[in-house]
């Protein structure tokens, strides 16, 4: 296991007095919209069978949702929608969503760690962390509380929606949703800018 907090406690040593984890859900998929989470947890808080949300089962997910939510000294979850993903395309979209997610930590953070090898879009002061999610607590705990809201809403669309099979899937495209595109057509939370590769 590596050290979740290895990272951020380098970070913290150098002067940083609060530093949040940042994390999306949802850039690859053809329906619904993107989601970003930011978290500042408190420094050293051990939270056992945190990891990449991708690496967890749902249970497990759901699971650890609950302590993040309960432990975390401020999180902000929120959303681009499908209209802003057309608009922006889906990198201007989750910087968006990231962004928004930022904005909503009381304090705000001095410096906000990215998954991923991009911030640009980003509005504070930032830093990326390639693979973050597997090796940094505050991006691993982002990416939970992104993937699970994320996961919740798609499974209130598949009420709305039932013959694209969200809860399935959760909007990606797998041959079951593919299929139902190509009986029914796309539904208003689809993306169109996704579909045009469509085959």
């Amino acid at each position: 296991m590596p050290d979740l907090w290895k990272l951020e406690n380098e970070i913290y040593d150098s002067g940083v007095t609060l530093l949040c984890g940042v994390d999306e859900a949802g850039r690859g998929p053809l329906a619904g919209p993107v989601c970003a989470a930011a978290v500042i947890l408190p420094r050293g808080l051990e939270i056992p069978g945190l990891n990449d949300s991708k690496k967890l089962t749902e249970k497990k997910r759901e699971e650890l949702y609950d302590r993040i939510i309960d432990s975390a000294v401020s999180y902000g979850i929120v959303f681009a929608s499908v209209e802003e993903i057309e608009a922006l395309n889906i990198l201007g979209a989750t910087f968006l969503a990231m962004n928004r997610a930022i904005e909503q930590l009381d304090p705000q953070p001095e410096l906000a760690l990215i998954d991923g090898n991009r911030n640009a879009g980003i509005t504070v002061s930032s830093r990326c962390v390639i693979k973050g999610d597997a090796n940094c607590a505050d991006i691993a705990a982002a990416s939970i509380l992104a993937k699970v809201t994320r996961d919740r809403l798609m499974l209130q669309l598949s009420d709305q929606y039932p013959e694209y099979h969200f809860e399935q899937h959760k909007g990606y495209g797998t041959k079951l949703h593919y299929e139902a595109l190509r009986k029914f057509g796309p539904s208003p939370v689809h993306r169109p800018s996704f579909l045009r590769k469509m085959h």
